[in-house]
């Protein structure tokens, strides 16, 4: 294989790979400005080997956001991308273009902020709003119109007593929107999340409709795909008056210049304002403002020629690196942090800044005392993006990971197959805390009135060592806790003792078996019935169900061959908690015995986990995956690829009404 045949081929998986983190799951682990260079890469190389260009090289170039259990509709005009710009040669080049094309006419050229959220198409027909579909990969997107309901400051109809029109806009979350977020996840022992875009574009795709009604998004609209009457709009700038006119949220600013020049004044001028609006902003968007014009100019297979995007380089800021302090998950999983010393980026005062882990520290070669070039784009926690070796002090000792825990006295390793350090002290009071968070959050135990404070003080005062611990607490005991009189105590008492009826598999979740999560949690369940019996389950029995793979039945089999986990399962016996699957004593209990069941799409009558529960309730499986062991796929509105799959097995579908009759009727 040739050598520009192995690139071509290493580019189009690396951007592929970057392309799922980013549009699928919205957890990207580089920056705009990395991820176009790769792209640029692979363009160069195509245009040289126009022989190496298919169909998916093409999905590479533009992106997909659609995901499984979602419909996709097509757009009636196409969502392109644009072309990006990180220089001001660049910026001219392209207006020059523009000159070149337009030397016997005027144009104007207008500039408007680029939002940093996530593109969506609103469909209004004879002025309601009928369908939201996202970018999707520019031809055709995911149907989320339940989850664009709920936006506020979005009209379901607008004063357009006929035709059709495709509303184009960014949704976006506050900030302060997502600090409420993360705040309550930290209090429930949760992970918290990246930044606003990630957290903004992962709501839009809940499934879960209950979940994303209890979060709040916003949205701006700049732009027009299709429309009738052709005669409404002929401009961008009337786009934006009657955007305005109609209601709609839109751009806090907008510009038109008559040359290159007064563009250019406008994006600085942009650029200087930006942090102060309610969104997220990271460049500017300039376009030929007349539509006839833009139409001669025309566009490529995946971006116009009449716009372009000039991307604003991420705000970056000298400070000296105090310290290096260490987080510690539920698993034990170390995670560096940079202490800095206080500095002013992106509007914000930037004290602290992501280390990632081990590697990361050793490859920037990042010590404690270095003046070093923070980076914040986009992100809540800035990064450390270099070392100014200049101003480095001739005794700045390298930093060891290793002696580091060393003389902070916590015993760890490093994970065989990866950068990650964990805690092998399962004593460690830091590892105990974010055990016991996570043991009480919402999606295991749900234990009330147990947040992080009060943890913090029964590790100290009761030398807490594991949740089993909780139980063998009395009312008098809490009144010895900060703050804690008759009625907090005994609320408190009440909510650990409740939880001994929770369901199984919530004490699977909780006990903090690394990679088992509360699907994986219900489905151990589900297959086993009892504790007992998944703790004696084999290797080979665990990696034969559906959802369990290689890893996680490795870790479940690691975690139970533990004798200390081993002990605090005969505690928890001991104390009175739930082991067993939780069953109905009645005939209708038994009704979806032995079937086994997948759910997808979206339900009028119920959520995605009421049905759920209301499969388990009455003897039924839920898995998160169709296979030939699957009996019966329950499908609601925007059902994805797990409806095609489930017909070409030939499984059973049925509708949530259907599930209720399956049952007795029973809702």
């Amino acid at each position: 294989m040739s050598s520009n045949k192995e690139a071509f081929l290493r580019l189009k998986q690396l951007i592929a790979h970057h392309d799922d983190l980013y549009y699928k799951q919205a957890n990207p682990e580089i920056d705009d400005q990395a991820y176009d260079r790769l792209k640029s890469e692979l363009e160069a190389l195509l245009e040289k080997h126009p022989e190496f260009k298919d169909a998916q090289t093409t999905l590479s170039l533009v992106g997909d956001d659609r995901i499984d259990g979602f419909q996709s509709f097509k757009h009636r005009l196409p969502m392109l991308s644009l072309d990006n710009t990180y220089n001001k040669d660049d910026f001219f080049t392209f207006a020059q273009r523009l000159e070149t094309q337009f030397s016997k006419e005027t144009f104007q050229l207008t500039i408007e902020p680029k939002i940093d959220g996530v593109a969506v198409s609103i469909t209004y027909e004879s002025g309601v709003m009928t369908r939201a579909l996202t970018r999707g990969n520019g031809t055709e997107g995911d149907d989320i119109t339940q989850n664009v309901r709920l936006i506020q400051d979005l009209p379901h109809t607008i004063p357009q007593s006929s035709g059709f029109m495709e509303i184009r806009g960014e949704i976006y979350m506050r900030h302060d929107e997502f600090e409420r977020i993360n705040a309550i996840r930290k209090e429930n022992g949760q992970d918290t999340y990246k930044n606003p875009r990630n957290l903004a574009a992962g709501t839009i795709k809940l499934l879960d409709f209950e979940e994303a009604q209890k979060r709040s998004l916003n949205i701006v609209t700049y732009g027009i795909g299709a429309f009738e009457p052709s005669s409404l709009f002929s401009t961008q700038q009337s786009i934006q008056e009657k955007l305005k006119d109609w209601g709609l949220p839109v751009l806090e600013k907008f510009w038109i210049a008559k040359d290159a020049e007064e563009a250019w004044t406008a994006i600085e001028t942009l650029d200087q304002m930006r942090n102060r609006f309610t969104y997220p902003t990271d460049g500017a968007v300039i376009k030929v403002n007349d539509f006839s014009q833009q139409r001669r100019l025309g566009s490529t297979a995946k971006a116009p020629r009449y716009a372009i995007a000039y991307k604003f380089e991420a705000e970056k800021a000298e400070t000296r690196l105090k310290d290096i302090q260490l987080q510690i998950g539920r698993t034990g999983a170390i995670t560096p942090v940079a202490i800095l010393e206080p500095v002013q980026l992106a509007g914000t005062t930037v004290s602290r800044a992501t280390l990632h882990n081990e590697d990361e520290i050793k490859r920037k070669d990042i010590r404690i005392g270095d003046t070093v070039v923070v980076q914040k784009a986009g992100e809540i926690i800035p990064q450390i993006l270099s070392v100014n070796l200049d101003k480095r002090k001739a005794d700045a000792q390298v930093f060891c990971f290793s002696d580091h825990l060393k003389s902070l006295n916590i015993e760890a390793q490093r994970d065989s197959d990866g950068a990650t350090w964990r805690i092998t002290a399962k004593d460690d009071p830091i590892r105990r805390q974010r055990a016991l968070m996570h043991f009480a959050s919402r999606p295991a135990m749900d234990i009330e009135n147990l947040g992080t404070a009060v943890i913090e003080q029964l590790i100290q005062i009761f030398a807490i060592k594991d949740p089993s611990d909780l139980y063998s607490l009395s009312k008098n005991d809490f009144l010895k806790l900060e703050k804690f009189k008759e009625k907090s105590a005994n609320n408190l008492y009440q909510s650990i003792q409740s939880s001994k009826s929770q369901d199984l598999w919530r004490l699977i979740h909780g006990i903090g078996i690394p990679n088992v999560g509360k699907q994986a949690a219900k489905d151990l369940e589900s297959e086993f019935q009892s504790l007992d019996r998944l703790q004696s389950a084999s290797y080979s029995e665990l990696i034969q169900i559906d959802g369990i793979g290689a890893t996680m039945a490795e870790s479940i089999r690691t975690w139970f061959d533990d004798t200390d986990n081993q002990f605090m399962l005969t505690q928890f016996k001991e104390q009175g908690l739930n082991m067993e699957a939780i069953k109905i004593e009645s005939e209708e209990a038994q009704t979806l015995a032995n079937k086994t069941f997948v759910i997808t799409g979206k339900f009028e009558s119920m959520t995605r986990d009421q049905a759920g529960a209301l499969i388990e309730q009455y003897g039924g499986k839920v898995s998160s995956s169709v296979s030939a062991k699957t009996d019966y796929l329950v499908a609601g509105e925007s059902a994805g690829s797990k409806l095609d799959k489930a017909q070409k097995l030939g499984v059973t579908i049925i509708s949530d009404q259907e599930l209720t009759q399956l049952i007795g009727g029973v809702s």
